[in-house]
């Protein structure tokens, strides 16, 4: 179970599994890279979804948003990712926001592999 919070961690901060396991190059490399995307997909005015039950793919929405763990959470918190639908951007921008948070997921379960043994 204490092998788990790599997960943990590593979701909620991007790449800070990987620094926890010694790995500063690859947790450097996820970090910059969840960053860009996720600056980008604000730049592009994409939009960050809550928990509605009304559409099934809002719920997918939220649950790919909510992979970007404390970014996600910040956004909430301090009312920005709220999406422009006017900006000829907007679906882009919508998509590397999810597309962060699903990166995300991956990255945070590349740290526990590691810490588990599974991977190098």
């Amino acid at each position: 179970m204490k092998k788990f919070w790599y997960f943990i961690v590593g979701w909620l901060i991007p790449g800070a599994g990987h620094f926890l396991l010694k790995k500063y190059w690859r947790g450097a490399i996820f970090f910059i890279s969840i960053m860009a995307m996720f600056s980008l997909g604000l730049i592009m005015q994409g939009k960050f979804y809550t928990f509605k039950t009304e559409n099934p793919l809002t719920i997918l929405a939220f649950f790919s948003d909510l992979g970007n763990g404390i970014l996600y959470l910040l956004s909430r918190v301090f009312q920005f990712g709220n999406g422009n639908l006017s900006s000829i951007t907007f679906e882009y921008g919508t998509a590397y926001l999810a597309g962060a948070g699903l990166l995300n997921y991956l990255i945070a379960l590349d740290a526990l592999d590691i810490a588990r043994g599974k991977k190098k």
